[in-house]
């Protein structure tokens, strides 16, 4: 089973910057995809950004409405996923959510999993 702990969530005024952690730890032989979702009250779970394994080529995504303000990155000897965001606006506000592809030994399927979430909000 592989454990996901979201951290650096929390309330900060439009303009301003946070920079969210995810760790993955348990029984992991290796990571593909790193991701980012969030979901506002009422709304869907949307991808915020992404980031394939090294192996793929690190080649990140990012959703229309983040592009030039969210950066990802991953540490892979750390197992760690992070997400930079700047020039914060209200309608970044939602919970943030981790999901990370893992397998637990070679040649099995990479299982889906997803942290907790953790909630951004940006006051105007």
């Amino acid at each position: 089973q592989v454990q996901l702990v979201e951290s650096g969530g929390g309330l900060v005024q439009a303009g301003g910057s946070l920079r969210l952690s995810c760790v993955a730890s348990g029984s992991i032989f290796s990571i593909n995809a790193m991701g980012w979702y969030r979901q506002a009250p009422g709304n869907q779970r949307e991808l915020v950004a992404a980031i394939t394994a090294i192996t793929s080529g690190g080649s990140t995504n990012y959703a229309d409405s983040v592009k030039g303000r969210f950066t990802i990155s991953r540490d892979n000897a750390k197992n760690t996923v992070y997400l930079q965001m700047n020039s914060l606006k209200p309608e970044d506000t939602a919970v943030y959510f981790c999901n990370v592809g893992a397998r637990y030994s070679p040649g099995t399927w990479y299982n889906d999993y997803w942290g907790q979430g953790t909630q951004v909000t940006v006051s105007s």
